[in-house]
C-alpha cells in the first residue's frame, strides 16, 4: 500500500466513550462476563477504525479501545508476572503487580487483536506496543538484579510476539515508551533494551516518546536533549515526538545531530479541548519541515486520543488530515 508524502496517523489510542468506562468497570465488579465485554470492545473498536477513515488517515490502528491503560493489557498477557486481580476496582487503575522468577518465553496473544484490526479496513494498520522500560517501571522486581535485566527478559519475550505480528501481517509497529522521560538517567540502558526488543523484526519501526498523558496531564516536563546522543544508536526507523503543546524548539536538536531517522511530528494538542485549524496545523508542519525533510515526516497527535470527548477528537484529526492536504498541495503532491 502506497502512502501519500506526509502521511497521517494517530499515536494509537482513540476517545474512550463514557459508557465503555463503566462497562469495563462493571466487568471488574463482576456485573457482565468476559464474553460481553469482548463483544462490547468488538463492538468499540470497528466504531473507532470508522471514525479513522472518515477522518481520512492513512494509517489506522485499533484505538487501543481494548485497553484499560497501557500497562495491563500487556502485563496480564506476559508470562511469569503474578497480577493480584482484586487490586483492581476501576478499569484505568493499575493492577498490582510482581515477578517472582525468570520470565518464560512465551506468546503473549497479541495477533488475534491485531487481526481483528486488519479484518476492518482497507488502510494501512499500526499496533502500538508498551515498551520494557516503561513495562519494568509498573512491576514489582523481587527477581531480578536490576531494572534492566528485568526489561531486557521482557524484551525478549516481546521480540518473538513482534515476530508473530509480522507473519499476521503487521508493518508499522510503534513501540510506547514514556518512562523514557520520567527516568532519563537510564536512557543508555533503555536504547540498549529497546534493541533486544526489536531486532530481527520485519517491519517500520517507530518509538513513540512523550512526557506522559494520564488524565490528560503530562506527568513530566523537560527538553527532549536527554535523549541524545543515546537514541541515535536505537534500531528503529522513527522517533515519535510531541510538539504541538511544547511548541517546536526541540526540532533543533534534529539539525544539530543530524538524526537519521524519520519523524512522526505531533501537530495536535491532545491535553486541549480546543480544536485546532487546518491552517493551525499546515503551519506547525511547515515548521517541522525546516529541520525534517517532508520525506520524512509523519503527522501525527502528539500523544494518544483517549482522554479526548469523541467529537473532540474527530475534528482534531479531521483538522490535522486537512492540515496536512494543504501542505501537500503546497509540494505539489
Amino acid at each position: 500500500m502506497t502512502l501519500p508524502i506526509l502521511p497521517t496517523t494517530m499515536v494509537g489510542s482513540y476517545s474512550m466513550p463514557g459508557w465503555l468506562e463503566r462497562l469495563k468497570t462493571d466487568y471488574f465488579a463482576r456485573r457482565i462476563s468476559r464474553h460481553d465485554l469482548d463483544e462490547i470492545h468488538d463492538a468499540a473498536v470497528r466504531s473507532a477504525i470508522k471514525d479513522q477513515e472518515m477522518a481520512g488517515l492513512d494509517i489506522v490502528t485499533d484505538g487501543e479501545l481494548r485497553r484499560d491503560n497501557m500497562i495491563d493489557y500487556f502485563v496480564e498477557r506476559l508470562p511469569g508476572i503474578q497480577i493480584d486481580r482484586s487490586s483492581k476496582k476501576f478499569y484505568y487503575d493499575f493492577y498490582d503487580s510482581e515477578v517472582l522468577g525468570k520470565i518464560p518465553m512465551a506468546a503473549v496473544g497479541l495477533v488475534e487483536d491485531f487481526r481483528f484490526l486488519l479484518a476492518n479496513t482497507e488502510r494501512a494498520a499500526k499496533i502500538c506496543i508498551t515498551g520494557p522500560h516503561s513495562l519494568c517501571k509498573r512491576v514489582r522486581n523481587k527477581h531480578y538484579p536490576s531494572e534492566e535485566a528485568l526489561a531486557t527478559d521482557i524484551a525478549r519475550v516481546m521480540n518473538m510476539e513482534l515476530k508473530e505480528l509480522v507473519k499476521a501481517g503487521a508493518k508499522y509497529i510503534q513501540i510506547d515508551e514514556p518512562y523514557y522521560s520520567g527516568f532519563p538517567e537510564d536512557i543508555n540502558w533503555g536504547v540498549k533494551v529497546l534493541n533486544i526488543l526489536v531486532e530481527g523484526v520485519q517491519a517500520k519501526i517507530a518509538v513513540h516518546i512523550c512526557y506522559g498523558n494520564r488524565y490528560g496531564k503530562p506527568s513530566w516536563e523537560g527538553s527532549y536533549r536527554y535523549l541524545f546522543p543515546a537514541i541515535l544508536d536505537a534500531k528503529v526507523n522513527s522517533l515519535s515526538l510531541e510538539f504541538a503543546r511544547r511548541g517546536g524548539e526541540d526540532l533543533d536538536l534534529f539539525r544539530e545531530f543530524k538524526v537519521p531517522f524519520e519523524l512522526g511530528a505531533g501537530v495536535i494538542d491532545v491535553k486541549d479541548n480546543s480544536v485546532e485549524t487546518p491552517d493551525i496545523v499546515a503551519e506547525r508542519i511547515r515548521k517541522t519541515m525546516k529541520a525534517v525533510p517532508a520525506e520524512k515526516l509523519y503527522v501525527l497527535p502528539d500523544c494518544g486520543l483517549f482522554h479526548l470527548p469523541r467529537d473532540t477528537a474527530f475534528a482534531k484529526l479531521r483538522a490535522m488530515v486537512e492540515g496536512a492536504r494543504i501542505v501537500r498541495k503546497e509540494l505539489g503532491k
